[in-house]
């Protein structure tokens, strides 16, 4: 028989912790009254009393985090970027001073579904939704900026966004950020998966109007 793999405990109790302070840090701070300034920044003593956790395992969960979440300054720490800004403080220009902004003209990358991108090609564009900014990626083989499930991805022109009004920054996870992408800032899509490669003449096709 062969063995199943389990996660080890170690690993287990590290990823909720994880789980715990990201719902904290991104979307629990009102709901637990917890005091954020507009950056997502809490005091560290504060967030150890409401999840219960030790500063050494507070500090684990920031300097494991696969993705790079979170953010730990002197004695405040906070989530980097996908915040819903119904269930914390944070400002959009609040978390935008924080980041650095992106001034090349390279373009850039929003990873989607088949789904998603016909009704992003109908409508006006990318939106943040629940998040406070559309999560972009800085190239095609880029891990950061993109979720799991994407099937094509949508080529974006940092030029196109500007001439938008619209600006870039970059969160300290390498997370390429902006309010919206609009549509006509999409200049073409890329398959990542078969099924993106099927749809990917029918998408153009959208993408082009026809």
């Amino acid at each position: 028989m062969v063995p199943h793999h389990r996660a080890a405990p170690d690993s287990q109790a590290l990823a909720a912790r994880s789980k715990k302070l990201s719902w904290l840090l991104r979307h629990g701070a009102r709901e637990s009254g917890l005091s954020m300034d507009e950056a997502g920044f809490a005091f560290v003593a504060d967030v150890l009393r409401l999840t219960g956790l030790s500063l050494a395992q507070l500090e684990a969960v920031v300097a494991q985090n696969s993705k790079s979440r979170f953010e730990l300054k002197g004695e405040r720490v906070r989530a980097v970027q996908g915040h819903s800004p119904e269930g914390t403080p944070v400002t959009l220009e609040g978390l935008e001073r924080s980041w650095d902004e992106v001034l090349g003209d390279a373009p850039l990358y929003h990873g989607t579904s088949v789904g998603a991108a016909r009704a992003i090609l109908d409508s006006e564009g990318v939106h943040a939704a629940a998040r406070s900014h559309v999560h972009l990626a800085p190239a095609v083989d880029a891990t950061v900026g993109k979720r799991a499930g994407v099937d094509v991805l949508l080529v974006v022109s940092a030029v196109l966004l500007r001439e938008s009004g619209l600006r870039v920054f970059r969160a300290p996870n390498g997370v390429l950020l902006a309010r919206a992408v609009p549509r006509e800032a999409v200049t073409d899509l890329l398959a990542a998966t078969a099924v993106g490669e099927r749809a990917l003449g029918e998408l153009r096709r959208r993408l082009l109007g026809r």
